[in-house]
């Protein structure tokens, strides 16, 4: 929002939320009818809507492209990351896309010779080249100098320059009366190629393609035009701009005033003296380095949406099923393809925390092909590949979702250390359980972390009972000839208020609880809440501190700003300058990790119950 909003600052159809699209229903309605059934066979207004998702899901390629290729830092040209009130500020980047539809849809209907467009003009694709180029330009340059204009830029232009750090979205966000004048000025070359009868769909479909493609382009925080491009044809360094040329523009205000073509800004002496400098040096960028990788894998097919390559409105909110994500089949299975073909590890996200680098890699792989034996060799092959890759790039620690003893007895000389971070997930959970509970429950697929719990709570005086009698046996053996044995009951009593829970939980368990119940997971995955009079408490995970930076994404269904205990342990592994693997059956000092988290700003998670368990 600008810091003095000005009068048509909102879009005209912001009450309806999220049903906004609907807008758009009866032009589409009334042109699939008149195409279909009246057979008036107007391509323009047939192709209208196509159009528009063409336009989505190219602006939604630039995301992903600017999203992965910043968190991997080749070619970065601005380290400053971004937070969530970019993004929040920064997701209604459709609106543009319904206004220009409508615009489209009512201009086809009512401009004398936009109706029955021929497909190809090469006179109509010259004339709209050429007037771009130059009343196009030169009209926006001093518009954009006007909107610069303190009385404008308060209550309008400084909505879009709220973003330092641009993505490429950025390009659009601007109040609603600033998108009617650029409306109007991107209108000129296409009114006047139909107005003479020139114009074309290649040419109406081309311009627009055009205009974001430049405007994607120019906002990335990356730089990707080529030195050699400028050497065979230095002129171009006149007619088009490049991402680190607009990047000052957003850093320095008052300079680089010009849409896609510089020379504007020459013949005004606007040009930032250092442009040519920070293209040079962000070409020269290396890719960056982390001191610790979190190494992660995709859940299911639709979590691609909600990574931080995907939909950024999505990832931006703890992950949940959304029904429309199903009709996207055909994307989602285009993109399980694109990962199984690229075959490896990728870089997803890169946060700073002091003088920490850390970046987020993400495993190909789905929960389902976790649990099919014969995938196991697979899975292992790319977390081995991922940690070798995170040595020869000289990372000091990897945290990882699976235990990692496998590869360190592979590579006993490995200099990174391979944390699963078991040890810091139960003290987050031993943390989670009220005070002066006497009893809990135990439910669900024993693991590391489950084992660990049991003793734990057995050692400090709370019995821990367990109804399957199986489970009961392993506990008890794991425990070996000690006293804390008898803490460990075999019950099958359902009434303990204090339910520990992981993988496996049954859905006739939870039918079983009493009411007001909390469910403390100790699995990575929680469970389905069904029970609406009882309490479900978070996975194992820690609110980050506010020093922790380039937050602009949650963990799976973790709340902003939170993150699961197995990656905040990696952190405060390489944080405290540990020396040893943390994987296998060997797990840290509980309490120690847990003192060392809280010292370094982490903070455990509450939720609102019962006094008395």
């Amino acid at each position: 929002m600008a810091s003095r909003p000005g009068i048509l600052t909102d879009w005209p159809w912001k009450p309806l939320g999220s049903f906004k699209h609907v807008i758009l229903a009866p032009c589409v309605i009334h042109n699939i009818y008149a195409f279909m059934v009246k057979d008036e066979k107007d391509l323009l207004s047939f192709l209208i809507f196509p159009l528009l998702l063409w336009r989505i899901l190219h602006n939604q390629l630039w995301i992903s492209l600017s999203r992965y290729r910043t968190a991997k830092g080749d070619n970065r040209i601005i380290d400053k990351g971004i937070e969530f009130e970019q993004v929040d500020r920064e997701s209604n980047w459709d609106d543009q896309i319904l206004f220009n539809g409508i615009l489209l849809y009512v201009g086809s209907k009512i401009i004398p010779g936009a109706s029955y467009l021929p497909m190809w003009s090469l006179d109509g694709v010259i004339l709209t080249a050429l007037i771009h180029m130059g009343p196009v330009e030169f009209l926006y340059y001093w518009l954009h100098r006007l909107l610069h204009h303190h009385y404008l830029y308060s209550r309008y232009h400084s909505h879009h320059h709220s973003s330092i750090v641009t993505e490429p979205i950025t390009s659009v966000i601007h109040p609603f009366a600033e998108h009617i004048s650029y409306s109007m000025l991107f209108a000129i070359p296409l009114i006047t190629t139909t107005v003479t009868g020139t114009a074309s769909l290649t040419s109406f479909a081309g311009y627009i393609t055009y205009i974001d493609l430049m405007n994607n382009m120019g906002h990335c925080n990356f730089e990707l035009i080529p030195r050699w491009l400028f050497i065979i044809s230095p002129p171009l360094k006149y007619l088009m701009y490049t991402p680190s040329y607009h990047s000052l523009h957003h850093t320095q205000f008052r300079t680089n005033y010009s849409l896609f073509m510089p020379i504007y800004d020459y013949i005004y002496g606007t040009m930032d003296t250092s442009s040519d400098t920070l293209y040079e040096e962000s070409l020269k960028r290396p890719e960056e380095a982390p001191d610790v990788v979190h190494l992660t894998h995709l859940t299911t097919p639709d979590s691609i949406y909600h990574s931080r390559l995907g939909l950024a409105y999505l990832a931006s909110n703890p992950q949940k099923s959304k029904w429309y994500l199903s009709l996207m089949w055909p994307v989602t299975l285009w993109t399980m393809m694109l990962t199984w073909i690229y075959g490896r590890a990728f870089v997803v996200e890169r946060n700073r925390f002091h003088k920490l680098r850390l970046q987020t890699w993400t495993i190909p792989k789905y929960n389902i092909q976790y649990n099919l034996r014969w995938q196991k060799v697979s899975i292992n092959t790319l977390i081995e590949e991922a940690v070798l890759e995170a040595e020869e790039k000289g990372v000091k620690g990897e945290e990882l979702n699976r235990y990692g003893e496998l590869y360190v007895q592979r590579h006993p000389r490995l200099k990174t250390k391979v944390v699963d971070g078991s040890s810091l997930a139960v003290a987050a959970v031993l943390n989670s359980i009220p005070k002066g509970t006497t009893q809990v429950l135990h439910r669900g697929n024993l693991s590391k972390v489950a084992y660990a719990v049991a003793l734990n709570l057995c050692q400090r005086g709370i019995q821990v009972a367990v109804p399957c009698e199986d489970d009961y046996q392993k506990l008890k053996k794991s425990f070996g000839i000690t006293s804390d044995q008898n803490n460990l009951i075999l019950s099958k009593s359902y009434s303990t208020k204090t339910w520990l829970v992981g993988d496996g939980l049954k859905e006739e368990d939870q039918k079983k609880a009493a009411e007001g119940t909390l469910f403390i997971p100790f699995s990575q995955f929680p469970p389905k809440k069904l029970r609406k009079d009882c309490f479900y408490h978070s996975i194992p995970a820690m609110a980050a501190p506010a020093s922790l930076e380039n937050v602009d994404s949650c963990e799976n269904w973790l709340p902003r700003r939170v993150m699961s205990a197995w990656r905040v342990a990696g952190i405060v592994h390489a944080l405290e300058g540990w020396d040893e693997h943390e994987c296998g059956s060997t797990m840290a000092d509980i309490d120690k990790v847990w003192q060392a988290s809280v010292q370094h700003g982490f903070k455990p998670l509450v939720i609102k119950t019962p006094l008395k368990f």
